[in-house]
């Protein structure tokens, strides 16, 4: 392969292929409830996991889930024949805690007794399947509505639906695909667990087109295939939270696709092709409908998608009002609709979200739509049952009545649905111009103003170098496989080439951004923008590169004459990455999370395992086989040295007060973690001698602490225990305890974003990107003799891309923050403990995996 390294030990394809479900990618935040009950307005942070009930899953339990939903979803992409496809579905074990009961729901175990019956009932429309598995374990049912197909029939549509995607300019002229391709349509429910009733409505439609008989509905399964996901998240759904099992906000993790539920549904999007989605949430008074207020998403052709969505949005809002709640009678306000009704606070600018994914994968209308009677949080606890299930009931109509007109609208629209899917295609696969927003471009979508255009200027390509070029291999065979894991075509080069004016080695990585999904290869690799001038306020995250932040080393090509004729084929999965020298002591490199995933398992293997001078780790040439073993799971290399080891390692013992987030986190690089919180310790029965080093990023506060928990602490840090503080409450901790001096200097709390970094090397932050991520962004001053820099803000704007403007009185900007301490370390005052404080979010919802290591590195050098 042009690289000179020796044939690695037992590595192999297989190996590599079984790394990606024994260590799953982690988490994404899970914010907590905003104003009013529903999704609400403002930037959402993590919470805590302590305390929760929802401990993050260990990386061998997402493993089985992962495995589960893969082969799931394999079922589903081979088919099965036609239509319908009847499964009999096994009812879970009756739950009376089930929190939809309270409601007058349907509880999660009678879902499948309900869809086998509706199999049952005669009608030769309904299909049930398993598109996965939650991060709980509960199977996820995706039923299809549509007119019979034979087998035969059902490979022509899956024949129309390739070409449509794969040759959309044949597409556009194809006969048939005009006559008689049924325009599919997804239906979201419940992917926030407390926001019940679009399961309850999807169940309601799904009885209504079985039986029906009347020729509108014969018409409208003859158009189209309607897909509906019943329940998104039923182990929100059980236990009456916003978050799954692993408390995670699944409806923030559409780009990285952490959890099984994710993974699933972005399964469904690439099958299935929907050119119409809708996603039900709640609660917005009155029922909010998108489309949203600017910023849009740069990389959407979004003038197909305003067109659609905003049509959409009227025959909802018409269906909604027209079912008659009123303020005075109900409580039930209008329908609102984002882009016309409001000015800013409501964006489709981050991909996290279900809808804002769904563009990327062909659909030309996507919304969220917010059913308005609150029934969660406080109001589930203290309404009574009788208001609580009129609300229900409500929401249950509302969410019925624009699924309807959904229904009714891609029915209706067909043929121009279609049409605009395969022109997304189309512009991607030839490299056309974006086509700006305008009064002329999408007419009878009134306001567009100039603050509604949003596009960029796709590059020629992408290329992950290899050999001399590449970071790191295990980062890049992780993006990678997250392409293709996107359905982004990506291929791998036989030889030497040059592209772009520049040499590149063979086995490198080339994505021609000229195919149908170029907006999400876009996605995913782009820097992105700075978008803090453009609006005051953001919803959720604004900046995300997987391609700056991942890792590995990405280079755009903007422009190639010749085109991009690279020697080489297109790929399923990265070449596996793990390597292992064929003679000696062997040197593990810590600067991604599988390498101290590797060396978190030889030491739970009692490998004896030594730290080395530039911050790797030497293994004992006895160790090869479990060095081979590690390298075919996690794909990481481990070369030949003749270095020293200069201090034995031991496992480290980590107490965490973090998020959901962190703690999958912490637990996928391998860690043993015990959460804890304020409560726990002033209960009085934790044992400090369990734990080598505290991480506290949420959950714990030293001032809140009793005495005896308070002189607990104090004494685990004088005995030399380990303390990593992360944010607003790790320098909270580390001030009134009086550990470390450095004084903590908060931004704008609304920033969030990519930020450039210098890195000084060393033991925390040597061999790390320099990029890394910001929310809340915080930076030290007046630091104490002893005190270490080990990273600092980049000069001028740090900022890359993401929303980050400097507060009401002026300060807290990016330009504050240029050249400023954003990770330091040292010897706390009170004894011989470590202490790092982080400003950064090094953890945030696998955002940053490339950032990762840093906090591993620092939880077992501040372990001493």
């Amino acid at each position: 392969m042009g690289t000179g390294i020796p044939r690695p030990l037992l590595i192999t394809t297989a190996a590599m292929a079984s790394a990606v479900l024994l260590f799953p990618v982690p988490a994404t935040a899970q914010p907590g409830p905003p104003p009013g009950g529903g999704d609400g307005h403002g930037v959402h942070r993590e919470r805590a996991a302590a305390g929760q009930g929802q401990a993050a899953r260990t990386p061998a339990g997402a493993a089985a889930t992962a495995l589960d939903a893969g082969r799931a979803s394999a079922g589903a992409r081979q088919g099965g024949g036609g239509y319908p496809r009847r499964t009999h579905l096994t009812p879970p074990a009756p739950n009376p805690a089930d929190k939809s009961i309270k409601l007058g729901l349907t509880p999660y175990h009678s879902i499948a007794p309900k869809l086998n019956e509706l199999q049952k009932l005669g009608s030769d429309r309904v299909s049930v399947e398993v598109a996965g598995r939650s991060a709980g374990g509960h199977q996820l049912y995706l039923v299809t509505l549509t007119a019979p197909e034979s087998d035969r029939e059902a490979r022509e549509q899956e024949r129309m639906r390739e070409i449509i995607e794969n040759s959309p300019a044949a597409a556009a002229k194809d006969r048939r695909i005009k006559a008689s391709y049924k325009a599919p349509v997804f239906i979201n429910n419940n992917i926030h667990g407390n926001e019940w009733e679009g399961t309850d409505a999807a169940l309601e439609l799904i009885e209504d087109l079985a039986k029906a008989k009347d020729r509108k509905t014969a018409d409208l399964l003859a158009k189209t295939r309607i897909y509906l996901n019943v329940t998104a998240n039923p182990d929100g759904r059980i236990a009456g939270t916003r978050a799954n099992a692993n408390g995670f906000d699944l409806n923030r993790d559409f780009i990285t696709a952490t959890q099984p539920e994710a993974r699933a549904i972005r399964q469904i999007a690439i099958d299935k092709q929907p050119a119409v989605m809708i996603d039900l949430h709640g609660y917005v008074n009155g029922t909010l409908i998108e489309p949203t207020t600017p910023p849009h998403g740069e990389n959407y052709e979004y003038d197909l998608f305003l067109k659609n969505s905003y049509a959409n949005a009227l025959g909802m809002e018409a269906a909604v009002n027209g079912l008659g709640y009123t303020a005075a009678k109900d409580g039930v306000e209008p329908a609102v609709i984002p882009f016309r009704d409001q000015e800013e606070g409501w964006d489709d600018w981050p991909p996290i979200f279900t809808p804002q994914y769904m563009p990327f994968q062909g659909a030309v209308a996507a919304h969220t739509v917010e059913f308005p009677m609150q029934v969660n949080n406080r109001s589930y606890d203290t309404l009574p049952v009788t208001e609580l299930r009129r609300r229900a009931a409500i929401n249950t109509d509302i969410a019925g009545a624009a699924m309807r007109a959904t229904l009714d609208y891609t029915a209706e629209k067909r043929s121009s649905v279609v049409a605009d899917q395969i022109e997304t295609f189309r512009r991607g696969s030839v490299g056309a111009a974006q086509v700006p927003v305008s009064q002329e471009t999408v007419p009878g979508v009134p306001g567009i103003g100039p603050e509604d255009v949003y596009t960029t200027d796709f590059p020629r390509a992408y290329v992950v170098p290899a050999g001399r070029g590449q970071r790191s291999a295990t980062a890049a065979a992780r993006l990678v496989d997250h392409l293709v894991a996107n359905d982004v075509r990506v291929e791998r080069a036989r030889r030497d080439f040059r592209l772009g004016g520049r040499s590149y080695e063979a086995g490198s990585y080339v994505v021609d951004m000229r195919q149908p999904k170029r907006g999400l290869a876009n996605v995913i690799l782009h820097e992105g923008r700075d978008i803090s001038a453009d609006v005051s306020t953001m919803y959720d995250i604004s900046g995300w590169s997987l391609g700056l932040l991942w890792g590995a080393s990405v280079e755009k090509v903007q422009k190639a004459p010749g085109g991009v004729d690279v020697p080489g084929r297109t790929v399923r999965a990265a070449s596996p990455a793990g390597y292992v020298a064929p003679r000696g002591d062997l040197s593990l490199r810590l600067d991604d999370p599988r390498e101290l995933a590797a060396l978190n398992s030889l030491l739970r293997d009692g490998v004896q395992v030594r730290r080395t001078a530039d911050g790797s780790v030497l293994v004992p040439a006895s160790a090869r086989k479990k060095a081979a073993t590690l390298a075919g799971r996690f794909g990481v290399a481990f070369h030949a040295t003749k270095a020293k080891g200069v201090a034995a390692l031991h496992r480290t013992r980590v107490v965490a007060a973090v998020t959901p987030g962190e703690l999958f986190a912490l637990r996928e690089m391998g860690f043993e973690v015990l959460p804890v919180s304020t409560a726990a310790l002033n209960a009085g029965s934790f044992d400090w001698s369990a734990a080598d080093v505290l991480f506290v990023s949420s959950g714990l506060e030293y001032g809140k602490l009793d005495a005896a928990a308070r002189g607990a602490f104090d004494a685990f840090v004088a005995g030399g225990g380990g303390v990593v503080g992360r944010g607003s409450a790790g320098a909270a901790l580390n001030a009134e305890a009086g550990l470390l001096a450095a004084k903590p200097v908060e931004g704008n709390g609304d920033a969030n974003g990519v930020v450039r970094v210098v890195n000084a090397g060393g033991p925390v932050t040597g061999g790390a990107p320099e990029h890394t991520f910001v929310y809340s962004p915080m930076w030290f001053t007046d630091l104490g003799p002893g005190v270490r820099v080990d990273q600092s803000y980049g000069a001028g704007n740090p900022l890359v891309s993401g929303h980050w403007r400097a507060a009401q009185d002026g300060g807290g900007g990016p330009r504050d923050a240029a050249g400023k301490a954003a990770v330091v370390s040292g010897t706390s005052a009170k004894g011989g403990a470590g202490v790092v404080l982080f400003g950064t979010e090094p953890l945030f919802r696998a955002h940053p995996k490339g950032a990762f290591a840093q906090v591993g590195r620092a939880l077992m050098n501040s372990a001493g």
